[in-house]
């Protein structure tokens, strides 16, 4: 939806706390104590109480806003943010907008909301024809690389590893409407610790379906891949042809860098996986219009939150 027709779906807090608890009771309410699934809701407390065990738990328990002291609002607009801009939002300039005192909660709001973007996405797994690469993304060094020699290429303390893979069918005779030799699927991008072959079998076999075929260049990275697929394909692929033979890998690579460079000024490696989840999950539902703030919120109520942050 348009900044106007959310500002008149959900004026105040009372309206967003209804539209919550709204889509919960659809989704179900679990009891963490005995695991009953029949609640009371209790509107003097504002809170749900099992029937069997009379354990109550509040609006936001074991979602994404478990633990949160943020108004509902404030998680409204968050969502609505993220899913209705192409590009990103940076946690300072949303801080400005709320007009909130404090950074961190805010900046851990927006990473809850990435983790379950990311949790969502990971429960499903990429099939058919998939291109495969490692991309390089810009982050801050750490404090222990600084006074040292900076290495170049694959090795750059400047850079981390990420493996990009795309549903990519190939189209007979024909290009897309983008000029491209293939039809772009669902995308995923991983954050590794080094470039070993077993790690990025490890990766690809957890979250590419097993009758999958992968197309890759020849990098000695990929060389266990067939164990974990039906079909490996690696090539040795000239620089000027990357973009005939792995079109929509390294389009998403630029677009992500993109993304990155346009809205923060420095990137923190231990948080790369959450911005990568967010761009992830709008790209595979590009297509959802208005319907991606509704599949958010549905994420941000089945995934009890987990994240654990650190300012650094």
């Amino acid at each position: 939806m348009n900044l106007l027709n959310f500002a008149s779906t959900y004026p105040d807090e009372s309206s967003c706390r209804q539209a919550f608890k709204s889509y919960r009771d659809k989704a179900g309410v679990f009891c963490p104590h005995c695991g009953c699934t029949e609640h009371y809701w209790k509107n003097d407390k504002e809170c749900y109480e099992c029937k069997q065990c009379h354990t109550r738990q509040s609006l936001g328990s074991h979602t994404v806003m478990h633990g949160s002291q943020l108004p509902f609002r404030y998680w409204f607009i968050a969502m609505h943010l993220l899913t209705s801009t192409k590009k990103s939002f940076s946690a300072l300039e949303l801080q400005r907008q709320l007009g909130h005192k404090y950074y961190e909660p805010v900046w851990a709001m927006l990473h809850k909301l990435r983790q379950a973007m990311g949790a969502r996405d990971e429960s499903y797994q990429l099939k058919g024809v998939i291109e495969l690469d490692d991309g390089f993304f810009s982050i801050d060094t750490k404090e222990e690389d600084k006074d040292q020699q900076l290495k170049r290429g694959r090795g750059s303390q400047r850079k981390s590893k990420v493996l990009v893979m795309a549903e990519s069918e190939p189209v007979d005779g024909v290009t897309t409407k983008k000029g491209k030799p293939r039809k772009v699927g669902h995308i995923k991008m991983l954050v590794m610790g080094d470039l070993k072959s077993e790690t990025v079998t490890q990766l690809v076999e957890k979250n590419v379906s097993d009758d999958a075929e992968i197309d890759s260049d020849d990098s000695t990275s990929y060389n266990k891949l067939a164990e974990v697929v039906v079909g490996h394909k690696p090539q040795v692929v000239a620089k000027e042809e990357i973009n005939k033979v792995l079109p929509w890998v390294h389009l998403a690579i630029s677009n992500a860098k993109r993304m990155l460079l346009d809205v923060y000024h420095h990137m923190n490696p231990l948080y790369l996986q959450y911005y990568l989840n967010e761009f992830c999950y709008k790209f595979n539902r590009r297509y959802f219009g208005e319907k991606i703030f509704d599949r958010l919120m549905v994420a941000c109520i089945s995934h009890q939150n987990l994240f654990r942050y650190s300012i650094r």
